[in-house]
């Protein structure tokens, strides 16, 4: 008996075979090998707890392709590793710190560091669980993390070779301060977010005069840091005013009113109010004009001294309530306006940023930037989908000099050391044994550099760089990257940017990036919406394979990618026809062994089985062209196209007639067709394939010994001859079946009547075809009495009719169904299903409909729609064939 149990259990199977493969090594990379070599490095998840539904997709998509390399006889490398993620991972710490009744800053330093790592041991091997429960095949030998000696040595090597080449410097600047985290943080990292605000109208009275200039901000409290009012130079309205003095209101401080471009004459008043240490536009401002640069706000975002004694202590959001209430108490407001506006909020911990001048270390991109410009378009790196070339472009073009240091403790503390006698800088690997003035005392910056500066160098750190390792003379540049769109400047921009800059070489030659999943309104799903899919719940539910083989179906080449979780069932439901496939021929090939090549002799081909090995070979070139091109959702409807339809669907039907007859041969196919479709299967569903492969009889000299250990390293098929004549033949015999299958559903015929099947067919050809095949095949499908093709043939009465072209098929009711009841039901049905249409067309029809309901809401009106007239076209069509009969 086949030992596979009669209902699959994704549970049963899938850990052992996990163990399987890692006590084989069938992971694991040679660092020098005569196979060709094929790298990917991971997106290394951060050390925050648990993966989410990105994850899933991101590693689902790479082991893919470490997979299909692997069976096409690659030598395979996954680089595995997590990120210490900075600030993020800081954030949940002191979270806990603060369940437990203390802080960071009570800890110090140095045990709020022994902390993060006792945090980084626990959640790293956590993540590599939930990695294996994924299925990835990652060489976990040689796994990393961005806070690991080697890599610590690679940022350190790097920072100082950036510094010597003047590309690292120190400068005062405005930059995106986050009060809540007190750290500079980089534009990327500034999330925009729409929120419901307001104009606060101010009358700034001009000094001497009984003018008085109407200014509008989204944020009075800044006011108290003004140093100047601006107008453009052309708007009549204030000429005469430029060069005068405006009262600033609640301070009694005299500010100009200057003349600059930037002013926007058709934007609130057209008169601004310039506060230049608060505003990233006004700080330009006052470069061009040699403004003051006035500071009000602290690090946590209180007012300082500099705000005045009236708000001094106060947060912004207090101050902002008592300058409004002061303003107004003072005859200084003229009116409030609700402004809906986009205010910058820091995507790790959704605190509004503000605007600060602060003395910060960057990293100046732009040469940078344009060596990875000239790199892509000589076709080094080539990114996939193309639209996202012409975004890294844009992007690189514009860029900005990247803030690289951060007030925090975790993470890659900056090699600069200052004399504490003379405050000499020094840039260096390890701390400096004198200074140039004689001193031996130093003092260690205090800062860590941006997490992307370490994640940046990640394609080549990994491989041992600075050192001249056989994995990178090997490897590096790796084959492919994987990441979601929306990290292509947070990331891969700076990758490509650092690895031209420390290794003269692009760190990949291709840069696949897929879409992001989204719920059914096509939003991005996260935790912080309560929208995601658990990635590990949905494994537990519904098996790993189902979940991989969904992920794989929705990567289409689009920004938001939908998984509903009828996809993830549709997933299981294939997974449970793949193995009772394989449970159906396995029992029978127990009564029916395969024989050997000698015991077989030459056995004559019937149609089905050539037409099955050409459609095989016909899906492994479609399958491996989309492999070739990451068409990934292009593989999962193939060989669910071909497993389902073409071999369950047709080909066993066929078998199972044979095997009345005695006839072995089309299941001994099964058996070889099976056994190849688990191999193109493998790399999409590896718990399931590596299951029935290890039952399915391989052949005494298929495989070499060493490969018929696993299917993980199986060669992946190739494709054959493909039989056009042969598919056309079949492909028309079974639109016959097709059509006459449709006709008994349609009109309720019952399951266990014989019907008679009248073909008029005029083509000699055809003719001949249908003659020789129709007979044969289509007891296999349906109850027939007999089967009559002619050139030409009368209508039989009372008969259904389906026309194919410029065939004609008849099959007569008279006996077989109650004609006048069968009228009657469809005719009651029909008369529902056009109210049902009416109903859904006048709801779609109605602005208001369409302007109040959600999106979704909509969506799914509009699909009901579509599958209401689908189904009145079919019963207009049953009413006419027995209106003709």
């Amino acid at each position: 008996m086949t030992s596979l149990p009669k209902s699959y259990d994704p549970k049963e199977i899938e850990s052992k075979w996990y163990k399987f493969w890692q006590q084989n090594a069938f992971f694991h990379a040679e660092a020098s090998s005569d196979k060709p070599p094929y790298a990917i490095v991971i997106p290394p998840p951060n050390i925050t707890g648990s993966l989410h539904i990105g994850h899933a997709l991101d590693n689902t998509l790479q082991d893919c392709l470490i997979r299909w390399r692997r069976m096409q006889g690659y030598n395979t490398l996954w680089m595995p590793g997590t990120d210490h993620a900075g600030i993020v991972t800081e954030l949940i710490m002191e979270r806990k710190l603060a369940e437990e009744g203390t802080s960071r800053n009570e800890l110090g330093r140095e045990k709020f560091i022994e902390r993060m790592w006792q945090w980084k041991d626990e959640s790293a091997g956590y993540i590599v669980s939930q990695l294996q429960k994924l299925g990835c095949s990652c060489d976990w030998e040689r796994e990393r993390f961005t806070l690991d000696e080697g890599l610590s040595k690679a940022v350190r090597t790097s920072f100082v070779k950036l510094y010597n080449h003047v590309l690292i410097y120190r400068d005062t600047y405005m930059v995106n301060w986050c009060p809540m985290c007190n750290t500079a943080v980089s534009n990327l990292e500034v999330e925009p977010v729409e929120i419901d605000g307001h104009f606060y109208h101010i009358h700034y009275p001009v000094i001497d005069t009984d003018i008085v200039l109407e200014i509008a901000t989204t944020r009075p409290e800044t006011m108290l840091g003004d140093t100047a009012v601006a107008v453009h130079p052309d708007d009549k309205r204030y000429q005469h005013l430029i060069g005068k003095k405006a009262l600033l209101p609640l301070c009694d401080r005299e500010i100009p009113i200057i003349a600059d471009d930037y002013v926007d004459t058709d934007f609130g008043t057209g008169a601004l109010k310039v506060t230049p240490a608060h505003d990233m536009n006004d700080y330009e401002i006052g470069l061009r004009h040699n403004l003051e640069q006035l500071t009000i706000f602290t690090p946590d975002g209180s007012m300082n001294q500099d705000a005045g004694d009236n708000y001094v202590g106060l947060s912004r959001w207090d101050c902002r309530k008592k300058v409004v209430e002061d303003l107004e108490n003072e005859n200084y407001l003229v009116k409030i306006v609700p402004h809906r506006h986009a205010v910058g909020h820091h995507d790790r911990c959704g605190t509004i940023v503000e605007p600060a001048i602060s003395l910060q270390w960057f990293l100046n991109v732009r040469p940078l930037a344009q060596r990875a410009i000239e790199a892509t378009k000589k076709g080094e790196v080539k990114f996939i989908p193309e639209r996202e070339t012409s975004r890294f472009f844009h992007w690189m073009e514009n860029i900005e000099p990247w803030p690289i240091s951060r007030q925090r403790w975790w993470g890659h503390r900056l090699p600069i050391w200052y004399c504490n006698s003379c405050e000499k800088v020094t840039v260096t690997m390890d701390t400096p044994d004198r200074c140039e003035c004689g001193s031996t005392d130093f003092h260690q910056d205090e800062d860590v550099l941006d997490t992307w500066f370490s994640s940046g160098l990640w394609p080549f750190s990994t491989m041992g760089w600075p050192q001249e390792t056989e994995e990178l003379k090997t490897f590096y540049p790796t084959s492919v990257l994987v990441t979601g769109w929306d990290i292509l400047f947070f990331w891969v921009a700076r990758m490509i940017m650092l690895g031209l800059a420390c290794m003269d070489e692009v760190p990949f030659r291709t840069v696949y990036l897929h879409g992001l999943v989204a719920d059914g309104k096509g939003q991005k799903m996260s935790k912080s919406k309560g929208n995601s899919i658990d990635p590990l719940e949905t494994i537990e539910t519904y098996g790993t394979d189902a979940f991989r083989f969904a992920l794989a179906s929705i990567s289409t080449p689009i920004p938001y990618v939908p998984l509903p979780e009828a996809q993830i069932e549709s997933g299981r439901r294939f997974a449970n026809k793949v193995w009772n496939a394989a449970r159906f021929i396995m029992m029978n090939l127990e009564k029916h062994p395969i024989p050997t090549i000698d015991e077989r002799g030459e056995e004559p081909e019937p149609l089905e089985v050539q037409w099955i090995k050409s459609r095989l070979s016909h899906t492994i070139q479609t399958t491996t062209d989309a492999m070739e091109n990451f068409r990934f959702y292009e593989v999962a409807q193939t060989l669910y196209a071909f497993l389902w339809h073409e071999f369950c669907d047709w080909y066993l039907e066929f078998a199972k007639q044979r095997l009345t007859k005695a006839e072995p041969y089309p299941l001994w196919v099964a058996a070889d067709v099976l056994e190849q479709m688990m191999r193109l299967l493998h790399p999409l569903m590896p718990f399931i394939t590596e299951e029935i492969w290890q039952q399915l009889p391989h052949g005494a000299n298929k495989f070499d010994s060493d490969v018929n250990v696993s299917i993980t390293i199986a060669p992946y098929p190739k494709p054959t001859t493909q039989n056009p004549t042969v598919e056309a033949t079949m492909a028309s015999v079974m639109e016959i079946i097709d059509n006459i299958r449709s006709i008994r559903g349609e009109l309720n015929v019952p399951m266990g009547a014989s019907v008679e099947v009248h073909i008029q067919a005029p083509n000699t050809e055809v003719r001949s075809r249908l003659e020789t095949y129709l007979e044969q095949y289509l007891p296999a499908f349906t109850r027939v009495d007999g089967i009559t093709i002619a050139e030409s043939l009368p209508k039989p009465s009372n008969s259904a009719e389906a026309v194919i072209g410029d065939l004609a098929i008849y099959i007569p009711l008279a006996g077989v169904i109650d004609l006048e009841a069968e009228q009657a039901r469809l005719t009651k049905r029909h008369q529902q299903a056009v109210k049902d249409v009416t109903s859904a067309q006048k709801t779609l029809e109605n602005p208001n409909f369409i302007e109040r309901a959600p999106e979704n809401v909509v969506a799914q009106k509009r699909e009901l729609l579509e599958r209401l007239l689908i189904e009145q076209e079919k019963l207009e069509r049953s009413l006419s064939m027995l209106t003709s009969s």
